[in-house]
């Protein structure tokens, strides 16, 4: 029996943390098709990535773009889908978000990057307009 390494695409990322949202892609998610709809993916994304604006900035945030969308490969109905998302750049009252979609299927354990791309966020006041985003706090 020979043990073969997994290819970089097949193994999900785990120097990003755990997933920020995992779900299971549903009957309702569906293209005309039958395939999950990119629509119901990019919604996802941008759950993802709002989730970790809005964290970071410790307030209300909005999308002002969604690019560099790759769709490699389809989502079933059934896969369970693992969202990961990490800042890849923080300005004054922006930052870029950077989302990576994994797929598993229902019933095996092998992995694959499915979707990818860059959102960038505002953090927004109470006046509904840009703020600054307060500094990083550790802990």
């Amino acid at each position: 029996m020979t043990s073969e390494l997994p290819s970089a695409e097949s193994v999900q990322p785990t120097d990003r943390g755990p997933p920020v949202i995992r779900t299971v892609a549903m009957p309702t998610d569906t293209n005309p098709a039958g395939d999950i709809f990119g629509g119901w993916l990019m919604a996802q994304m941008d759950m993802a990535a709002g989730n970790v604006a809005a964290r970071r900035a410790r307030g209300r945030c909005a999308t002002i773009s969604a690019e560099a969308m790759t769709f490699h490969r389809p989502v079933f109905v059934g896969d369970e889908v693992s969202f990961y998302a990490w800042i890849v750049k923080t300005g004054r009252t922006s930052m870029r978000i950077q989302v990576e979609v994994w797929r598993r299927e229902r019933e095996g354990e092998a992995t694959m990057k499915v979707t990818e791309g860059l959102f960038t966020f505002v953090a927004i006041g109470p006046d509904r307009r840009p703020r600054p985003i307060t500094e990083d706090i550790e802990g």
